[in-house]
């Protein structure tokens, strides 16, 4: 199985958005969303975050826009449900001193699974959630794998677009 996929982490960044695990594309490729049918770097554009939108292999420019990226258990899948929740469960202390220790503004969790295994939720709302983690501010978001087609484009973009206006400020 591949290995993960390094952070792209820098201190005090606007937001941290993470990924529930690396997809085993994005792994063999070694950069963030570059799954044929991952929509986050086009979602991520078009809701604000980037001048322009980021190929997979320039993941490491998103730093240059205030942002970054992670993800909660380093272990590739296919899909997400492949993930035990003893897996959340054992990345969970490591993670929160991960993103306590570079004080994002905010840590956008990427689909409801990873952030309801780390905050012990049967579920949570989209959008902001009440309770920080690692001193950041919550925000949870639509997945935009192209495997979750609950959400279309237009709808992955009003809600990270949501996000974009909570921070109040451009970051480019």
């Amino acid at each position: 199985m591949s290995e993960g996929l390094d952070d792209i982490l820098a201190p005090q960044l606007d937001v941290v958005f993470c990924g529930i695990n690396p997809g085993v594309t994005a792994a063999a490729q070694g950069h963030h969303f570059a799954g044929r049918g991952n929509r986050f770097w086009r979602t991520l554009h078009l809701a604000g975050f980037t001048s322009h939108q980021l190929q997979p292999e320039q993941d490491q420019d998103i730093l240059r826009h205030g942002c970054g990226l992670t993800a909660v258990v380093q272990r590739p899948t296919a899909r997400a449900d492949q993930l035990s929740a003893h897996e959340f469960v054992a990345a969970a202390a490591a993670f929160e001193q991960k993103i306590a220790g570079i004080a994002p503004r905010f840590v956008a969790f990427l689909g409801k699974a990873a952030y309801c295994a780390l905050s012990d939720q049967r579920d949570a709302a989209w959008g902001p959630q009440p309770k920080t983690f690692g001193n950041a501010a919550v925000w949870v978001l639509p997945n935009p794998s192209g495997r979750n087609r609950a959400f279309s484009l237009e709808q992955l973009v009003a809600e990270y677009s949501q996000l974009y206006v909570a921070l109040g400020a451009r970051l480019f």
